[in-house]
């Protein structure tokens, strides 16, 4: 016979048990398409909130919530993989798929984990563009979930990546059009005008051509030149001459 503290115990388990499985899963969204950047609807968890204290600060791969320079984020593992590393363009945060949740099956929403109740309600809920910088692994997703078969939100999302294996396995190619997001048109570039250089104006200097002064042609006299002494007046005078050329 079943002591009194051990009859509320079990029946407490049972209600629980009950309660998790009629508890409905969330509405199905088509997922979105895979593509380097995605618009998404985020909210934020973290781990002292009522259905994560079980769990402490683990995650479902069994590591340590990750707060710093990469930070841990939850997700269906159908749309981003275990391992899925991603960047919000709006803060520049980088982010790590390392954990799931009920909330999250079937549908395009991000928990992204925050180290405390307060910056929880501050982050609230916001749709952020991210940059998928590393796609997860598909297989090792499905080896985890496979072991937890017995929740409804884990056989949904194993339902999920089975339907969807080959198109997961396929690499995103990043010249795809971005998925819920219209691209940005690219900034135009205006190059600067070559200018040509303008030829610097020199003023030509005069050319002074120099010729040799013509030699002075001296004239030339024939005969002999000399004076003579006039007597022939009252006053003598010295009176030039020329000879009769020979």
């Amino acid at each position: 016979m079943l002591r009194p503290t051990n009859r509320c115990a079990l029946l407490a388990c049972t209600l629980l048990f009950g309660a998790c499985a009629s508890r409905p899963l969330p509405k199905y969204e088509q997922p979105i398409a895979r593509a380097r950047i995605q618009s998404v609807r985020t909210t934020a968890y973290t781990h002292t909130e009522s259905d994560h204290r079980k769990h402490g600060r683990s995650t479902a791969i069994g590591t340590c919530l990750q707060c710093g320079s990469v930070n841990s984020a939850a997700a269906d593992w159908s749309r981003w993989p275990a391992g899925t590393v991603f960047r919000i363009q709006e803060t520049g945060e980088l982010y790590k798929v390392d954990d799931y949740g009920w909330a999250l099956s079937g549908t395009n929403t991000i928990d992204l984990y925050k180290p405390s109740s307060r910056a929880m309600n501050a982050w609230g809920v916001r749709r952020v563009t991210i940059e998928n910088l590393q796609w997860g692994d598909v297989d090792r997703s499905l080896a985890i979930l496979r072991g937890r078969s017995k929740y409804k939100h884990v056989r949904r999302m194993i339902s999920e990546i089975e339907s969807r294996y080959a198109e997961l396995q396929r690499p995103v190619d990043t010249g795809e059009m971005f998925a819920g997001v219209q691209p940005k048109p690219a900034s135009r570039v205006i190059e600067p005008v070559a200018q040509r250089a303008e030829p610097v104006a020199r003023r030509a200097e005069p050319i002074v051509v120099r010729t040799p002064a013509a030699p002075t042609k001296k004239p030339f006299v024939s005969g002999s030149i000399g004076v003579r002494v006039a007597t022939d007046s009252r006053n003598a005078a010295l009176v030039p001459f020329r000879s009769a050329p020979r």
